[in-house]
């Protein structure tokens, strides 16, 4: 038999029951778990709507969405962090774990785990110490991958054609470049005008320098020889745009030399460091871009001076010892003197001898000709002409030398056709050729070939070789042997 419940006072006796009952006068129902949650979560959004948290940084993770999730934390406590896609889209910098920051929102609960976090709508540094500390991370990181090192470093060209400069179009940093590249050198300047701090001008900065490195020489606007990248100075909150990884691997990127002009000579940002030159100064930027127009007319003129010199100096020399060598030789008529005399010497030679040998030869005219008569020209002409009339002419002169040369050709032609390499086919020999037509002449040769042509008296015939062993010789029979009364011996079973 079962116990009575006990008596809760009203009479009832059902405070320990199995079911939940309400009793007379209870006003109080029970609440799901979705309503007290949305109580908490209207309660803590009325009593802390809008705080500021200070605290480090943990478990920083950027969603597919664009949604930032991270936990704020001290030595003792944790509390967990979103910042809706919106706001996490403007940070300055890139959160990362051990930043400490001042996270500002209000609290909310999140019913599907029954925890409470902070909603964050601004995140900043928390002081300037925590700020230098994330741009240490931010350099070691980078200086690990190479980015700063010396070996990357390009030089400058000496006198660019067309400098890229990516700053503000309305600060004084483009003013002192233009009046300084106008001092020294006049040239073609390409501004691209981008925020130079503030919200956004990281990502401009870094699309104007990866735009001048995109730019070919098929494009409208030339492509710069060098490009400087300048900023005036600042805080280290007003250079943090110049800090920023995305500048940085843009001009680590870039494939014109680049000249980083941030601040005044005491400030230093990361740009600095991946840049091929760094200049204390916009000012000092440009004068490391193009040399000075008048220096470079006073050298060229001096290099053209040194130049004439140099080419004039040996002729002048030259001349010098020309002159002091000719005063030291005779006049030209000192030297030809005993030659004009034995010149005149051979003329009157020449002459005498022309006279001599003038005379000599009318006197030979003289003799001939008194032996030269019609008479003896008849005589020679009358001569010839019977020695012509008494030598005949027979066709034996002729046909002799022709019988000689045919029996000769006979003779050659009956010797080639006995030698003829093709003669000895009539006899019942045969030629052995590969398929190219090549003569064989061994039986080596004949072996590496699969198909020979076996040329005939009256053709061809191609052959295959099988390539099988040859027939063993055919064995003669052994001759019996005789016995002592002539006939046939009987054979030996035992050999």
């Amino acid at each position: 038999m079962a116990a009575s419940p006990p008596d809760d006072g009203n009479g009832t006796g059902d405070s320990g029951g199995l079911v939940a009952r309400s009793g007379r006068g209870d006003n109080a129902e029970p609440y799901s778990i979705t309503e007290i949650s949305a109580m908490l979560k209207r309660t803590v959004e009325d009593r802390f709507g809008f705080v500021r948290l200070r605290g480090e940084l943990s478990g920083v993770k950027r969603a597919a969405s664009g949604h930032l999730y991270c936990a704020l934390k001290d030595e003792k406590a944790v509390i967990d962090a979103v910042m809706w896609r919106g706001n996490a889209s403007r940070l300055p910098f890139a959160p990362e774990d051990g930043l400490e920051v001042i996270a500002s929102g209000k609290l909310t609960t999140y019913p599907g785990r029954s925890k409470y976090q902070i909603v964050i709508d601004s995140l900043e540094i928390a002081g300037e110490g925590a700020l230098l500390a994330l741009l240490e991370k931010t350099r070691k990181r980078l200086e690990a991958e190479g980015l700063f090192a010396r070996e990357r470093k390009r030089p400058l060209p000496f006198l660019p054609r067309v400098i890229g400069v990516v700053t503000s179009p309305t600060g004084s940093v483009i003013r002192d470049i233009l009046h300084r590249l106008a001092d020294r050198f006049p040239s073609h300047v390409l501004v691209w005008p981008v925020l130079v701090q503030g919200q956004g001008s990281a990502e401009q900065v870094a699309q104007a320098i990866r735009g001048f490195s995109a730019l070919s020489a098929e494009d409208t606007l030339p492509r710069p020889d060098l490009l400087i990248v300048a900023r005036g100075g600042g805080s280290i909150e007003d250079l943090w745009g110049f800090n920023e990884e995305a500048v940085v691997r843009a001009i680590a990127e870039c494939t014109i030399p680049v000249i980083s002009a941030v601040g005044h000579e005491t400030d230093t940002t990361l740009a600095d460091y991946v840049a091929d030159r760094r200049a204390p100064t916009p000012t000092a930027a440009a004068e490391m871009a193009v040399p000075v127009r008048a220096d470079l007319l006073a050298t060229l003129a001096d290099f053209a001076n040194r130049q004439s010199q140099a080419a004039l100096r040996p002729v002048e020399l030259g001349r010098e010892r020309l002159e002091a060598r000719t005063r030291r030789m005779p006049r030209p008529e000192q030297l030809l003197q005993p030659q004009a005399q034995r010149l005149d010497e051979l003329g009157e030679r020449l002459r005498r001898a022309l006279m001599d040998r003038a005379g000599r030869g009318r006197e030979q005219l003289a003799g001939i000709s008194s032996r030269l008569s019609p008479r003896v020209l008849e005589r020679g002409l009358q001569d010839g002409r019977r020695r012509l009339e008494t030598a005949r002419l027979t066709p034996a002169l002729v046909t002799r030398p022709l019988d000689q040369k045919r029996e000769s050709l006979a003779a050659l032609a009956r010797l080639a056709s006995q030698f003829h390499p093709e003669k000895p086919l009539e006899r019942g020999y045969a030629i052995v050729r590969s398929r190219d037509g090549v003569a064989l002449t061994s039986k080596a040769a004949a072996a590496k070939i699969d198909e020979l042509s076996l040329q005939f008296a009256d053709g061809s015939l191609d052959v295959t070789q099988t390539g099988g062993a040859s027939a063993p010789p055919v064995k003669k029979p052994a001759k019996r042997k005789k016995t002592s009364g002539g006939s046939p011996a009987q054979d030996d079973l035992f050999g």
